[in-house]
């Protein structure tokens, strides 16, 4: 049995409330938890699922991330198990249904994500219009040899061409402004249309699914994924994209489908794609990894050091409120 003893941190042992970190990082963004509460942290590393499923009976706040899966199994044996804060937005790792039945609070954070995944989005935007990735191989590759001439190596605007963003939740609006700022006219496609206020206010435009894939020179995918949205773009789909279209995807790899992606990439039947994220085990697959018009980067939509420690003090806002009710929680409240 783990002998977790010496991984505990805190300066109040004599408090009652106990907090299980499957991870070790970053703890200076969770000293508002060590200062309060009875704190296990792995050292060094993260504990494994056998790990955690020996300990947490003992616990009654678990502070996961995707490495663990919070499933029925570790839903049982968390007796005592109060509270699931999830490093993260997403939370595929847990069984939210089950836990919820169980009387179980389920808190991500999704505000900390918001401005970085934009960010992230707009530069697959542009590297993949002006081609800054494709050339900057070139050019180590080909050295002198690489042609520059006026007419080589051309991209295309973002300026004045149209961004379709799938899915107009926080992270879809936060691009929409940086889209409006570049000079973008930009339409929606949600499962539900935004009042006309709030479409004035951000300067966008409802469109059916098949009207916004057809009249789109970016595609921007920031859906949740979901059965209903699994493969939300395939074949048919992307057939109905321009010729000149970019599609981008920094939401959930298995919005789409990656081989008819592929497919379509080499066919010419779109012009390129930006992708942080993908189909199969957050890794791209070989045949994206052979082709020269998509840019590819390794789910990096919240790696800056800012925004870790802005994700680890929502997490630590997350269970301070919920044990304390001093503060909102990011409640996920259904599956």
């Amino acid at each position: 049995m783990f002998n977790f003893e010496a991984h505990r941190e805190t300066k109040y042992k004599n408090v009652m409330t106990k907090i299980l970190f499957t991870y070790d990082m970053l703890r200076k963004g969770f000293a508002g938890l060590t200062e309060r509460y009875d704190v296990t942290f792995p050292e060094g590393r993260n504990f494994s699922p056998e790990e955690v499923l020996d300990m947490i009976p003992e616990y009654e706040v678990l502070c996961s991330s995707f490495a663990i899966p919070v499933n029925k199994e570790l839903i049982e044996k968390g007796t005592n198990l109060r509270l699931v804060a999830n490093f993260g937005v997403g939370y595929n790792n847990i069984d939210v249904a089950y836990a919820l039945e169980k009387g179980i609070t389920i808190a991500n954070t999704p505000h900390a994500v918001i401005a970085p995944t934009a960010n992230l989005a707009l530069g697959l935007m542009i590297d993949a219009a002006r081609r800054i990735t494709e050339c900057d191989r070139r050019l180590r590759k080909e050295g002198k040899e690489m042609k520059t001439g006026i007419l080589e190596n051309l991209g295309t605007n973002i300026t004045g061409q149209t961004l379709g963003i799938i899915g107009l939740g926080r992270i879809g609006k936060a691009l929409c402004k940086r889209a409006n700022a570049c000079g973008m006219e930009v339409i929606y496609h949600n499962r539900r249309q935004l009042h006309l206020e709030e479409e004035t206010r951000l300067d966008v435009v409802y469109a059916e699914l098949e009207e916004l894939l057809e009249k789109s020179d970016f595609v921007s995918l920031n859906a949740p994924y979901t059965p209903e949205t699994h493969h939300l773009i395939g074949e048919n789909e992307l057939k109905r994209m321009k010729q000149s279209a970019i599609l981008i995807n920094t939401a959930r790899g298995a919005l789409v489908d990656e081989k008819a992606l592929v497919r379509a990439l080499k066919e010419r039947e779109i012009l390129a794609a930006g992708l942080d994220v993908y189909e199969f085990d957050d890794f791209p697959s070989p045949e994206l990894l052979g082709l020269e018009n998509v840019v590819l980067t390794p789910h990096i939509g919240t790696q800056t050091l800012h925004d870790r420690l802005e994700m680890a003090k929502e997490v630590t806002n997350n269970v301070i409120g919920f044990l304390e009710g001093d503060r909102p929680v990011s409640k996920v409240v259904r599956p």
